[in-house]
């Protein structure tokens, strides 16, 4: 098994089976122990802004805000730069801990050894 999962989610409340999916398998891989890199892209970046989280809804599926608050208690969240850019989003305006970085640092990320990747 991979030690490392980097997952990108590129969708947000526009797909948001898709975008539970990609919070669901990273909380559950932080908890199961693996070293989780979770990349918020297109849609999925206004979730790095405190309190957007909260207004998601989807049936049957777990809340975004205690997804997000057990991935960031041993894994890592980061918001693409240009996805930032696009929306006027800066470090102060994302919640504590959330990184802002680009596509060097997702590819790298992605590449390592004994990294599993996944786009949602």
């Amino acid at each position: 098994m991979a030690k490392k999962l980097v997952i990108k989610v590129t969708a947000g409340a526009d797909a948001p089976e898709r975008c539970s999916q990609a919070f669901t398998v990273a909380a559950v891989a932080v908890a199961s122990g693996v070293d989780v890199s979770l990349w918020l892209t297109g849609e999925s970046a206004w979730f790095a802004v405190p309190g957007r989280a909260a207004e998601f809804e989807l049936p049957h599926s777990a809340p975004l805000p205690g997804l997000i608050e057990s991935i960031m208690a041993a894994g890592r969240i980061t918001l693409c730069t240009q996805c930032a850019a696009r929306r006027d989003l800066t470090e102060k305006d994302v919640i504590e801990g959330v990184r802002i970085a680009g596509a060097q640092v997702f590819v790298q990320e992605a590449m390592a050894d004994e990294t599993q990747a996944l786009v949602y």
